[in-house]
Parts: structure tokens; C-alpha cells; sequence
């Protein structure tokens, strides 16, 4: 039985070419192809409920492109994907001597309950597209404390 469920939000990324993409995400990252598209050059990917749609740029059919493409074309992307364990995404990146954009660390952010921290390391897709797997840590920051509310009001 196929239990897959589409997220409310997924973004769809042009790609050059999506066999090379799909290397990267699915041999690399961990992702799976959920459904295809072959004749239309598209792949519709999941990964633990983490989901992407990758899709050839120069491709048959309806293309949506606001401008001209030019390679990066993730500039200004940052997709965070949540993660119970980064660390064999880490080992399969390093094996293919894939270079990371950030090495891993540990981070903490404040949020509306205190603070979170994360184990987490950035990556490039064959396209520019900024992935950055974010791990939680378990344990509580010293430094965590309630965030007042009150200025996130408008």
C-alpha cells in the first residue's frame, strides 16, 4: 500500500539536467523518487516527508521562467531540510568528494520556546541550489530562555 502524502508546500526547481540531479539527491541525500514524469522530464522526490519536484529547464512542455536562466540558479535559495541523523547523508557526500558549502556545526536559534539547536551542514546541488540538512540536538542550550512575544506584534 502506498501511504505517500504531498506536502502543502513544495517547491519546484528548474534543473539543466536532471539525471545529474537526480544523482545527487537521491544517490547523495537520501531521496527517493515518489513519481515521474519521464516524457516531461520531471521527478517529484521525497525524502521522510521532505519533498522537492526537480525539473529539466530545457524540457518539453509548459516551463514556468520568469527570466533568463543563468547557472547557479539556486542564487538566493536556501532549502532546510529536516533530518534525524546527517550524518550519512555527510559520509555519502564525502565518499563522492562532493564539497560542502558549510561544514557541520552545531547551532543554536532562538524560537517562540526558548532555543533549538541543530547539527547541520550546507551543500550544493549540481545547480546552485543551497541545501542545508539540519539534525536537532537533544540536549538543552544553557543559554535558552523564553523569547518575549511581545515584539513580534504588529
Amino acid at each position: 500500500m502506498n501511504d505517500f502524502r504531498r506536502a502543502v508546500l513544495v517547491p519546484e526547481l528548474l534543473v539543466a539536467e536532471l539525471a545529474a540531479s537526480l544523482r545527487f539527491w537521491c544517490c547523495l541525500c537520501g531521496f527517493r523518487v515518489a513519481y515521474d514524469r519521464p516524457e516531461d522530464r520531471f521527478a517529484y522526490l521525497d525524502r521522510d516527508g521532505a519533498q522537492v519536484m526537480l525539473e529539466e529547464a530545457a524540457g518539453p512542455g509548459r516551463r514556468w521562467v520568469t527570466d533568463a536562466l543563468e547557472r547557479p540558479f539556486g542564487r538566493g535559495v536556501n532549502l532546510q531540510i529536516g533530518v534525524a541523523d546527517a550524518g550519512p547523508i555527510l559520509t555519502a557526500l564525502r565518499k563522492a568528494k562532493w564539497p560542502l558549502y558549510l561544514e557541520p556545526e552545531e547551532k543554536w536559534y532562538r524560537v517562540v520556546e526558548g532555543a533549538a539547536g541543530v547539527r547541520q551542514f550546507l551543500v550544493q546541488d549540481p545547480d546552485g541550489y543551497l541545501l542545508r540538512f539540519s539534525q536537532p540536538l537533544q540536549a538543552a542550550s544553557p543559554a535558552a530562555q523564553p523569547l518575549d512575544q511581545a515584539h513580534w506584534k504588529l
